[in-house]
């Protein structure tokens, strides 16, 4: 079917992508020292961690408005769009799925608006599942499917490098924080539907390397996979490299620089994956 797709900056699916899928992206605001960049747009990932060390002021975020989720629905349906389906980022950390559906209450019957419980390639591997099922001509409640699919295998687990971020923006029970601060802990987690939970805890940077290999090797074959982090390439590519001989991985592993309105919870030199499990 003709369907219009839309999601937020948070999705990280990279710029081929978007474009070969004709993708509408909303940016997510950034707010820097009073002011305001549009996610991806006005602000560059490299520019935006080389910064974030120093900055005495922690940046903070926000959703974008409903006009500018309106905007993007009324411009895919006079296109042709038959329906349009928005896909964003976990209700349970940020507005953007609420806002986003009351923009879609000005066109009743025509916008679906899904909450993907994840962040980053978490929520971008759903649209992508979405976008290649549009593209075998499946229609909507089989895209819906594939989407529920998708997001039923899907994990997404991060090695941080501090607490501090996570413990500013209050994404995660004060116990967890205040030990990572006590003990100096470079924590693994996993974020699942929407809420940060633990997996390990690390003393040294290459401890919580290898507790995030142990999580990704645990999880058998997989359908895809990308590598994420936070403006540290280099860790991101030594971890790729463990992956040399590792069995059941998918051909093409990416490795994506987390999008500024992430790491500005998660901090600098974080390094993560989104992977979606093979189907059994």
């Amino acid at each position: 079917m003709n369907l219009g797709l839309v999601s937020d900056s948070p999705c990280d699916l990279p710029a081929d992508l978007i474009a070969r899928y004709q993708i509408e992206v909303v940016p997510a605001m950034l707010i820097i020292a009073g002011t305001s960049y549009r996610d991806g747009i006005d602000i560059t990932r490299e520019a935006f961690y080389a910064r974030l060390p120093a900055l005495k002021t922690p940046p903070t975020t926000a959703a974008p408005s409903p006009l500018d989720f309106a905007n993007r629905y009324r411009k895919l349906l006079a296109a042709g769009a038959e329906h349009v389906l928005a896909i964003f980022t976990a209700a349970r950390l940020t507005s953007i799925p609420a806002i986003a559906r009351q923009a879609a209450e000005e066109f009743p019957g025509q916008v679906t608006v899904l909450e993907s419980g994840s962040l980053s390639l978490g929520i971008g591997f759903q649209v992508l599942a979405a976008a290649e099922a549009r593209e075998a001509g499946q229609p909507l409640a089989e895209i819906l499917a594939t989407v529920r699919s998708t997001r039923s295998r899907l994990k997404v687990a991060a090695a941080l490098d501090t607490m501090d971020y996570l413990r500013r923006s209050g994404r995660v029970p004060a116990a967890i924080t205040a030990l990572g601060g006590l003990l100096n802990i470079r924590p693994v987690v996993e974020l699942r539907e929407g809420l940060i939970l633990p997996l390990a805890l690390a003393r040294t940077t290459q401890n919580a390397t290898r507790q995030l290999l142990h999580a990704l090797l645990g999880l058998g074959a997989l359908e895809r996979l990308t590598i994420l982090h936070t403006g540290a390439e280099a860790r991101a590519r030594g971890f790729l490299s463990l992956l040399a001989n590792a069995p059941g991985l998918p051909e093409q592993i990416g490795i994506v620089n987390v999008t500024t309105v992430i790491g500005t919870h998660v901090g600098p030199n974080g390094l993560g994956f989104a992977a979606v499990r093979s189907k059994a």
